[in-house]
């Protein structure tokens, strides 16, 4: 089977998009050292920081997103949007043939549909994953030139119209989430003597709903009955902060609880949690059902396609974790509902059996043997 030594990837705009990316060039570079790698995304997407700061070579090609609204800013973004649609398939040809690819590989975002199509008409074999459980435009408008579509799930498959091309990967997850168990994990923390909430949410919409979490931690304060580790995000954080001061919590005196800005051992806390409470962004969806951690959604409302709230259904309906809209996520639902599970053994025991039915672990493994087959 012929090894691909030069792979592009295309890819933009969330970390979901990116951090998949990225995984799967690791394990290319594992498995064969000498092999060479280029990265394109857009021109001022999030991936100009993550690439670089991973050590791949980066490109850009100007792409942008559209707009729905008639209200002139918008106008004028879809106008310069138009602009770049129409130049950056000259800008995707120029870096494939200065690059050369034995494959291209887009993991979404707009930056990915330039540089596939592009590779596709120079006979370049192309394979493109789709992260969501819905596909996005992006992937839609590429399904009739990608030789294949790699996707999470299996039910994803009848989302398509030529599911002879589709194929369940899963969503490549870092590997240091699995360098521990879950008990070493509660160990390392020192949180084994009773149940561990972990709790995020993405920078759009944060404010409301940390301002919710300090409901919530003003409730857990009266007994602390669980664990919880809640990252607040860097401007939530001192809002947060001040808003569990007014209501006459003192974290100190409550070590039971963390407000931290960032949650830097992401791969440990979430190893060791018992409920998850977050959004239901792919690389957030595609961690939970590796680990098979049971989750408390609140999808965000502020994405393209309502994307979150797909992707958190799914996960409901395989009973594998329950929902909430943010209109009615106050505070005290949310205890209400982390206390359900987490007081219901039987009940977190199913949803934790049902999440990790639907995770695959070695989702970059499985993507690096469709690379190499469609480069047969």
């Amino acid at each position: 089977m012929k090894t691909p030594h030069r792979i592009l990837f295309t890819c933009g705009g969330t970390a979901g998009h990116v951090n998949p990316a990225i995984a799967l060039a690791q394990l290319a570079r594992e498995r064969d050292p000498g092999a060479e790698f280029l990265f394109v995304g857009a021109d001022r997407g999030l991936e100009k920081g993550l690439i670089p700061q991973a050590g791949y070579a980066f490109r850009t090609v100007h792409i942008s997103s559209f707009h729905r609204s008639f209200r002139p800013k918008e106008i004028e973004h879809n106008l310069i949007s138009a602009a770049n649609l129409a130049r950056s398939p000259r800008e995707a040809k120029n870096i494939l043939r200065e690059f050369r690819p034995d494959v291209v590989v887009g993991t979404g975002g707009y930056a990915s549909y330039p540089a596939v199509k592009a590779a596709a008409k120079l006979g370049i074999p192309t394979a493109v994953h789709e992260s969501n459980m819905v596909p996005g435009l992006t992937t839609e408008m590429l399904e009739p030139y990608a030789d294949r579509i790699m996707v999470g799930f299996e039910s994803c498959r009848a989302r398509y119209k030529r599911p002879e091309k589709v194929i369940v990967t899963g969503t490549p997850v870092r590997r240091d989430f699995f360098r521990l168990n879950k008990a070493e994990a509660k160990r390392e923390l020192g949180m084994e003597d009773r149940p561990l909430i972990v709790s995020f949410w993405g920078s759009l919409g944060a404010s409301g709903m940390n301002a919710g979490m300090a409901d919530f931690l003003a409730l857990e304060a009266a007994k602390e009955p669980f664990y919880h580790i809640h990252g607040a995000g860097e401007a939530g954080y001192p809002v947060l902060c001040r808003l569990l001061r007014e209501k006459g919590v003192d974290l100190e005196a409550h070590p039971a609880l963390q407000v931290r800005e960032y949650i830097y051992d992401m791969a440990v806390v979430c190893r060791a949690a018992d409920l998850v409470i977050c959004r239901a962004g792919a690389s957030t969806i595609s961690e939970l059902t590796a680990l098979g951690v049971p989750a408390l959604i609140v999808p965000s409302p502020y994405v393209t396609n309502n994307h979150q709230e797909k992707n958190a259904r799914a996960l409901e309906a395989a009973g594998a974790a329950a929902v909430l809209l943010e209109p009615d996520a106050s505070g005290q639902r949310l205890f209400q509902a982390a206390c359900g599970i987490l007081r219901d053994g039987e009940k977190r025991a199913a949803m934790e059996k049902a999440m990790a039915s639907l995770g695959i672990r070695d989702a970059a493994e499985r993507i690096y043997q469709v690379i190499l087959e469609i480069c047969q």
